[in-house]
């Protein structure tokens, strides 16, 4: 999944393109970021609570306000019987540190050569295998209660480094490239991360005490049993993967044009993989059965934009790829970046526009104020 972000040095000019065609605040502009994530901490995993459920390392996220924070490993079900997890990973992209989304496919792909353990060792996935229709676990790295679930085996897995560097390139990053065969796997059918992945990731972000900042690298909730349960089954970090250094002062996300006012400030992404997944505020009509319906509704909702998001961001993966193998000029990357801008403006408006339109069907409903009753008026003699 070599997704060459040189082109996206050009996109201040691009940004600049993009919202002069609309009628926003005076622009100005952010920086790149210039530091990687922290270290992948040590911890155990959590045991397998069921059959069919698989194993997604955690991983350091990016929110703008609070830098990165710390997503736990989580065991998943697959979304269909002979997929399989390829982890997301942060690359360095020239002059910027740049994630790219994990993928649930027939194959893992190229996640960065990035050492997240229990069967992800940089290269392939060795934690287990689809078998007949049932997933088979190696024993060997992944914590299985074998009295419970029978379709297992236990292979030794060699040659996997000790490093616990997070990214990929730049200095001190894994120095790792993918194969064209790693390359072929993410031209393959396959799907992002689901919705318990995404809520998982809703709940990390919401918890302070997973901010790097606020743990040094060793967030206090390392691992889960089930995704977006931060309560049952959850699993401590053992020790820090390396020395926390805190990022500069000056650092930021990306290269983003920002409006000198708050007014009217447009969303600033300008890539599907740049977007985070969409904050709702939580039901509370005073009816329990009530909020439970509004609540189904907004997952529903939650679930339908991120696969808006995978949709868009395989596109523009897609054409990533052509543009480096067809050696595109500056002339045609500069409009295919124009592109992908107003592309991502597009469904972002489209998201916020669903998300208000929600709001307001939930919104508590007002009853107008009876009116006092008075008595005839008497009639005049």
């Amino acid at each position: 999944m070599r997704t060459t972000v040189a082109v996206r040095l050009l996109l201040f000019s691009f940004v600049l393109l993009v919202f002069s065609h609309g009628a926003f605040a005076q622009i100005g502009i952010g920086v790149s970021v210039n530091f990687g994530p922290p270290a992948l901490p040590v911890y155990e995993q959590p045991i397998c609570p069921d059959d069919g459920y698989l194993w997604t390392p955690g991983y350091w996220a990016y929110d703008d306000d609070n830098g990165y924070y710390w997503v736990p490993g989580t065991w998943v079900e697959a979304p269909q019987v002979g997929f399989l997890w390829t982890p997301g990973y942060w690359g360095w992209g020239g002059s910027a540190f740049l994630f790219h989304e994990g993928y649930w496919g027939p194959e893992v792909g190229f996640y960065g050569g990035i050492n997240y353990g229990f069967g992800y060792g940089g290269v392939g996935y060795e934690g287990g295998r689809w078998e007949g229709g049932h997933f088979s676990y190696n024993t060997y790295v992944n914590h299985v209660n074998t009295t419970i679930i029978h379709n297992t085996y236990n292979t030794r897995v060699t040659n996997v480094s000790e490093t616990h560097v997070s990214y990929n390139g730049g200095t001190g990053g894994v120095e790792a490239r993918p194969t064209s065969q790693q390359e072929s796997y993410a031209n393959q059918h396959h799907v992002g991360p689901i919705a318990a992945q995404t809520q998982h990731v809703q709940e990390a972000r919401s918890n302070p005490e997973q901010r790097a900042s606020a743990n040094q690298g060793k967030p206090p909730i390392a691992a889960t049993a089930k995704a977006g349960d931060f309560k049952t089954g959850v699993v401590a970090t053992k020790q820090a993967g390396g020395e926390y250094k805190a990022p500069p002062a000056n650092a930021a996300r990306g290269i983003e044009a920002r409006p000198a006012t708050t007014e009217a400030r447009p969303n600033t992404n300008s890539h599907a993989s740049e977007l985070q997944p969409h904050k709702f505020t939580p039901p509370n009509s005073g009816n329990a059965a009530t909020d439970k319906k509004y609540q189904q509704q907004q997952d529903n909702l939650a679930a339908k934009q991120g696969q808006d998001h995978q949709k868009l961001q395989q596109q523009q993966e897609k054409e990533h790829q052509q543009a480096a193998t067809k050696n595109y000029n500056d002339t045609q990357k500069q409009q295919m970046e124009q592109r992908h801008a107003q592309q991502t403006q597009q469904v972002e408006q489209k998201h916020a526009t669903q998300q208000k339109q929600m709001e307001q069907r939930q919104a508590p409903r007002q009853t107008a104020p009876k009116q006092e009753s008075r008595p005839p008026a008497e009639k005049p003699h």
